[in-house]
């Protein structure tokens, strides 16, 4: 989510607005491509904070920008390398235990073969997403596989 800028909260349109590549004025106009970035610090923005969907819309270009590193005006890759996935991964774990459901849903649908189980009896939460290949290998009577996941375990009490 976007954040107000300089000129604090009821001083106008303050927070940050999310462009494709920043513009030159951004301390004025308030476009930006980094993921939570502040508002101008003068006049221009949004009226509203735009959220993760105004970033992948406005900011990824169908992922083939600003990803994982955003862009400086001119078009030039960040001075700080990954700073878009940073902030993804930050906002995320702000995420309630349904949000985080539904987007390690989403990323399932996107892995081939990905799966996502949510199980509420036990007082732990997994989000797990795993790829698995088949590595084959000739003249072997066994095929052999291999497995890569990224997940998150958290226990309750």
């Amino acid at each position: 989510m976007t954040k107000i800028g300089s000129g604090g909260a009821g001083s106008g349109d303050k927070y940050g607005r999310y462009a494709l590549e920043p513009h030159s004025a951004r301390a004025t106009n308030g476009d930006t491509a980094l993921c939570g970035d502040v508002g101008p610090s003068t006049s221009g923005g949004s009226r509203s904070p735009e959220v993760l969907r105004h970033f992948v819309g406005k900011t990824l270009k169908d992922g083939s920008k600003n990803w994982p590193t955003s862009t400086k005006n001119g078009g030039a890759p960040s001075d700080t390398q990954n700073d878009n996935a940073e902030a993804v991964a930050k906002d995320l774990t702000k995420l309630t235990s349904e949000e985080k459901t539904i987007v390690a849903g989403l990323l399932a649908k996107t892995i081939e073969g990905g799966e996502v189980v949510e199980i509420r009896a036990v007082s732990s939460t997994s989000v797990m997403v795993n790829a698995c290949y088949d590595l084959l290998s000739e003249g072997l009577g066994v095929v052999p596989y291999a497995c890569v996941g990224l997940g998150v375990t958290s226990w309750g009490c």
